[in-house]
């Protein structure tokens, strides 16, 4: 009795991604991505081969033929973003396989993702910071706390979790430094200005007490009482993030060196800080042009 032909790489992929859907419990729009991305590999095996789709076999998903599709996402002039997803689709189908046991050895295990273009995120103008700052309403309470918020946000780069992670006692007015507890329990110390000095003392003394109830430290405190929390924050500034971008560019655009830069937004690694080298770059060629006679 003849045993009948292995399934073709076609059938094979409909059978992951009827796992995916019965099994791994994924989203419609999660499956649709999956879906697309893998019958683009095999549509890609396909041509690599000179064979319908419907004739590859097993043993034509393999690293070359991984490697090729990478290569073809590029030139089709695919993100390293897109190139990146893709090819997680193509591992997952991949394991799946080394897991039902038809493969032996994960073809995709030597293939290296394509690395993350790292640009700098657009960062608010002095201008657009000045406006910004100026735009909570200080007669009211709230708005003394706002101010404050946003001042401290610009003045010291923090992460928006630090920030409604500050209790009372992480604020120095007098030395006009704060102490901030970074990832991985790392804590630093951030200087401050006399502006936003200025202005955190006043939440102090004409805006918390007000609000203040209970023993809850936080620094800062809804209309409630309680710690400000992150969703809060975004509504009162939808892209806090901006504001830590601002605070390193600006730094570097007035002298400041990456490595401080460094110490200073809490970065374990000099390479994320990094990001911003093309500012620094941009700096030293005015100061080039300006003061070297052959420039």
């Amino acid at each position: 009795m003849s045993r009948s032909a292995p399934p073709g790489l076609k059938d094979l992929s409909r059978q992951f991604l009827a796992f995916l859907k019965l099994n791994r419990n994924v989203s419609p729009h999660t499956l649709r991505a999956y879906d697309t991305d893998v019958t683009q590999f095999v549509t890609h095996l396909s041509g690599r081969h000179e064979r319908p789709a419907s004739e590859l076999a097993l043993s034509h998903f393999d690293t070359d033929g991984v490697r090729g599709y990478m290569a073809e996402l590029h030139d089709r002039g695919n993100s390293r973003a897109s190139g990146a997803r893709r090819l997680a689709a193509v591992r997952a189908f991949a394991k799946y396989l080394v897991r039902e046991e038809l493969l032996g050895d994960d073809p995709t295990a030597l293939v290296g993702a394509p690395r993350r273009e790292r640009t700098l995120p657009a960062h608010l103008g002095t201008e657009d910071i000045g406006r910004l700052l100026e735009a909570p309403d200080v007669s009211t309470i709230a708005g003394r706390r706002d101010a404050a918020v946003l001042e401290l946000f610009y003045a010291s780069g923090l992460r928006l979790s630090e920030l409604v992670g500050m209790d009372l006692e992480d604020l120095n007015l007098s030395g006009r430094v704060v102490r901030v507890r970074g990832k991985g329990g790392k804590e630093r110390l951030v200087p401050l200005g006399e502006e936003p000095a200025w202005r955190l003392g006043r939440w102090l003394r004409d805006g918390r007490p007000a609000l203040a109830r209970g023993a809850c430290d936080a620094l800062f405190i809804s209309v409630r009482g309680r710690r400000l929390d992150t969703s809060a924050l975004r509504r009162l500034f939808p892209h806090p993030h901006s504001l830590r971008h601002a605070y390193a560019t600006h730094l570097l655009e007035g002298g400041a060196d990456l490595r401080t830069i460094q110490e200073l937004l809490g970065h374990s690694s000099l390479s994320t800080t990094q990001l911003y080298s093309h500012v620094d770059a941009r700096r030293l060629r005015k100061v080039y042009d300006r003061s070297h006679p052959r420039s």
